[in-house]
């Protein structure tokens, strides 16, 4: 009857709907007594065994109430059928629980680790780009004596570019990504400091695209790849160091210059400052190609970052 469907339902959200909330608490403290996967089979005989005790105490306790009151009658058979049935849903739900606690540890966890990963490989960036050549500046104030004596005015202008070169490393210090025409500025005033030691020696010629300039690229990129083709190759007026600055048809950036290798004597790692670079690519996964087969000309390819920084790592 209806009247008899409304009990027995009132009676099931009585008897039962605390018994689904003392389960997930159940859970939860199995969960922290009984913590990662070497504690699954105690967990789980915990949770199944005390769980099937009170389910049991709670099935029988409904049905001789029903019983006194005349609800309905007291049949053992027929509770054992539904005490089975019960306790094969228990396990099942139990299971099912214990699954949903592991995924979301595991989502937890694999959110802490992509973000540490990420924390890591942005204090890499910061660690590999602060290594700058100490020697330019050693070299650059050396230049800058020597012009105060012999001329006061292009001295005057060696030390305005030379305070652009280091306003830009150290504005630069806090950003992972500028633009490329912000690096073609600071290339410029960069080169005049090196002319002005080098002279005709050193040529640097740039073809770019004004929509190419927009475009992203880790801050003293170039000024790595130019340091580093001045320190391997012979600069001489007769047989000039070029490097060209071009941008490649698939959207990078090419920089190429002659191979006049010099003799070195020191033992200053000449990759060093290269090798810097590429791992800073590596790190944001995008290639750098590096190629010098032909013995006459290096050329460089790098891409070109459309894209924020947080996208790139």
């Amino acid at each position: 009857s209806i009247s008899n469907f409304l009990i027995f339902t009132g009676g099931a959200i009585f008897f039962f709907v605390p018994f689904s909330i003392f389960a997930k608490r159940l859970g939860m403290y199995c969960f922290a007594k009984w913590p990662g996967e070497l504690n699954l089979k105690k967990r789980l005989t915990a949770n199944i065994f005390i769980k099937t005790i009170i389910s049991a105490f709670l099935l029988y306790a409904a049905v001789r109430i029903a019983d006194r009151v005349s609800l309905h009658p007291y049949n053992p058979e027929r509770f054992l059928w539904v005490f089975l049935a019960q306790s094969i849903l228990n396990i099942f739900m139990t299971f099912m629980a214990e699954g949903f606690a592991q995924f979301g540890e595991w989502e937890k966890n694999y959110a802490e680790a992509e973000k540490l990963k990420n924390v890591y490989k942005v204090s890499q960036l910061n660690g590999l780009k602060s290594q700058v050549n100490p020697h330019f500046l050693f070299n650059s104030l050396n230049s800058l004596s020597s012009l105060i004596q012999e001329d006061e005015e292009k001295a005057e202008i060696f030390l305005d570019e030379m305070s652009k070169v280091y306003r830009y490393m150290l504005r630069t210090d806090e950003e992972q990504l500028v633009t490329l025409e912000t690096e073609l500025q600071f290339a410029a005033s960069y080169m005049h400091l090196l002319k002005t030691r080098y002279g005709e020696g050193l040529r640097l010629d740039i073809a770019i695209n004004e929509q190419d300039k927009e475009k992203l690229l880790p801050p003293l990129t170039l000024q790595v790849i130019i340091e580093n083709a001045i320190m391997q190759n012979i600069i001489r007026k007769s047989t000039p160091l070029i490097i060209r600055i071009n941008a490649t048809d698939n959207g990078g950036l090419k920089i190429q210059n002659n191979i006049q290798v010099k003799a070195v004597t020191d033992t200053l790692d000449l990759e060093a400052g290269l090798d810097n670079l590429l791992k800073r690519y590596e790190l944001m996964n995008q290639p750098i190609s590096v190629d010098d087969s032909s013995k006459q000309y290096r050329v460089i390819e790098l891409p070109l970052i459309t894209r924020d920084i947080n996208e790139v790592i």
